[in-house]
């Protein structure tokens, strides 16, 4: 649990994100309490600000080739189950209609988020606005779009290859290992090769996601030893890479 004093919020916006909150008698300071939750309603991340700042010009939508390289990027691993990504509404309590979740780019960063979230987000000072919503990855130099472990959450229940790894399996992949045929408990059966897949425990908790190296009929003929599947991100990024994961 952390505490920042923010004063860039106005009252209601202040009421509509964080509901237990203390305020000065003066009004002009406001003590907010934030809670963080690994998961895509953990609110807004700050730093310290200063209402003189200027506001945050660089949260923006995504631009029609942004969207074309994302959209290309998780349709590796949800097919047409993206159209559910897409269009998954939330409902809000103080709200009569239900709030959709939208892609917002910030510091090259992509994130989904609640659209009510997001249009309070622009009231947040540029320079002390860090995240919101779930970070789905970002962009590199050269227009490439890179999914961080961040997304598994979101990706994992629109999967459509899944590789289950038996319980010796998880921690050499947890640290970075790929999935090679002994360590594999089940796969979907129709997974062709260099296909997006999410890696889960043979109870069906995700442990992250990478890139089938065969398809299901080729895998089925490799030794115990050969890679079914290249790692490309897994939940115990945590940890190896807690001092660089979120940083911006």
């Amino acid at each position: 649990m952390l505490r920042y004093r923010c004063c860039s919020f106005s009252e209601e916006s202040c009421d509509q994100l964080f509901p237990d909150r203390r305020c000065q008698e003066s009004g002009v300071e406001t003590l907010i309490t934030l809670t963080f939750h690994m998961q895509r309603d953990f609110c807004l991340h700050f730093l310290p600000c200063r209402s003189t700042h200027r506001l945050s010009p660089t949260m923006r939508p995504l631009t029609d080739t942004e969207t074309k390289t994302l959209f290309e990027k998780l349709a590796n691993y949800t097919g047409k189950s993206l159209n559910n990504l897409i269009t998954e509404t939330v409902n809000t309590p103080n709200s009569k209609s239900a709030d959709r979740y939208v892609f917002r780019v910030q510091k090259d960063r992509v994130y989904y988020v609640r659209e009510s979230m997001a249009n309070l987000a622009v009231s947040v000072a540029r320079d002390s606005l860090l995240s919101l919503g779930t970070c789905l990855g970002k962009f590199t130099k050269t227009g490439k779009f890179r999914l961080h472990i961040t997304a598994l959450d979101v990706i994992a229940p629109h999967a459509r290859y899944k590789v289950w790894v038996k319980q010796n399996g998880e921690m050499p992949f947890l640290y970075g290992g790929h999935v090679v045929k002994a360590h594999v408990g089940r796969w979907s059966e129709d997974a062709p090769e260099h296909a997006g897949a999410v890696v889960l425990s043979m109870n069906d908790t995700p442990l992250g996601f990478g890139v089938t190296a065969r398809s299901t009929a080729e895998a089925r003929k490799l030794d115990p030893t050969g890679i079914v599947l290249f790692r490309q991100s897994d939940v115990g990024e945590y940890l190896r890479e807690e001092d660089t994961l979120f940083a911006t």
